[in-house]
């Protein structure tokens, strides 16, 4: 029978971070560490100011982690947003993998928003990710998916609708997306890019002026549907703004509302789960997101698409 992994606790990773910072060998307390989160299994933490240190809780998260950290190398010259630079990397327990990575400056995108400025940041990080070789992606582990079906997910999402208090939802908003339209939204065949793949609020860092100071959270990346990304994007901040930068980014309007329901669905079939006691997201993030990815955009109506390319080449 296989051992549990351990758990790390505040000596472990104190001994580690002392051992990885000492000062050519002179005893130090070293410096300030605390979990990221006060719940959960404290797999990620603070480094005094200036860096985080994020721990494998198994060896397929290990496998993961190293593939992450070649792949920020990857997309790093391309997105033209920061992302983590790995100061130190190794094995914090037999065959579990931890990096020390720089610690980006600014808040989460859950508590302080993008501006216009932040849109062009996102537009740039869009743009970029097309711009990163498919086949090196590839090369690195990183895995294709294929595109998810929007008629599968309408549907899960109009009974999900069904179990929401009316407060929350009101399952006549989902009438707009009829099953004609979830057909016309269907992914462009052929069209594979790399995709961040978890793009939620904490995975942005944004700074006071609502510029994007950087993107973190790699590990979930894969080939596939770039409509994803979008919608992560309206999910983290807004309907709108996701819409605005995805359209700065070159990308027409199909696969703009194929992200934007993608994400609206998503976030009501996310909240029902909750409620019903199968997930333990906190129910006002759910709640706040659920908002975002039904902000009225200017283009809503399916039928006001037209024939042409959807994606800049």
């Amino acid at each position: 029978m296989s051992q549990p992994p351990p758990t790390p606790t505040p000596d472990t990773v104190s001994r580690l971070v002392r051992s990885l910072l000492a000062d050519d060998g002179a005893p130090s307390p070293g410096p300030d560490v605390r979990p990221v989160t006060e719940e959960g299994d404290h797999l990620t933490w603070w480094v005094g100011p200036r860096h985080v240190l994020r721990l494998a809780g198994d060896r397929d998260a290990s496998v993961r982690q190293r593939r992450e950290l070649r792949l920020r190398d990857l997309v790093r010259p391309h997105i033209g947003v920061p992302v983590p630079v790995s100061v130190a990397r190794g094995e914090w327990a037999a065959g579990l993998a931890y990096t020390l990575d720089t610690r980006l400056p600014g808040a989460s995108a859950e508590e302080q928003g993008v501006t216009a400025v932040g849109e062009a940041d996102l537009a740039s990080l869009l743009t970029g990710l097309r711009e990163v070789p498919v086949r090196q992606a590839g090369t690195l582990g990183v895995p294709q998916v294929r595109p998810r079906s929007l008629e599968t997910l309408r549907s899960a999402a109009i009974r999900a609708a069904r179990g929401l208090p009316a407060e929350e939802f009101d399952p006549l908003e989902l009438d707009q997306l009829a099953e004609p339209a979830a057909v016309q939204l269907a992914a462009q065949q052929g069209v594979a890019f790399l995709v961040h793949h978890g793009l939620r609020g904490d995975h942005l860092v944004t700074a006071a002026g609502g510029r994007v100071r950087g993107v973190l959270g790699w590990s979930g990346a894969t080939v596939g549907d770039p409509a994803e990304d979008i919608a992560g994007l309206a999910v983290a901040v807004g309907a709108p703004a996701a819409v605005r930068a995805a359209t700065l980014a070159g990308y027409g309007a199909r696969p703009c509302l194929r992200g934007l329901w993608l994400a609206r669905c998503d976030t009501v079939v996310r909240l029902a789960d909750r409620l019903r006691g199968r997930s333990g997201d906190p129910v006002p993030l759910l709640e706040a997101q659920l908002r975002r990815a039904w902000e009225t955009i200017l283009l809503e109506r399916v039928t006001d698409l037209r024939d042409g390319p959807d994606e800049a080449p």
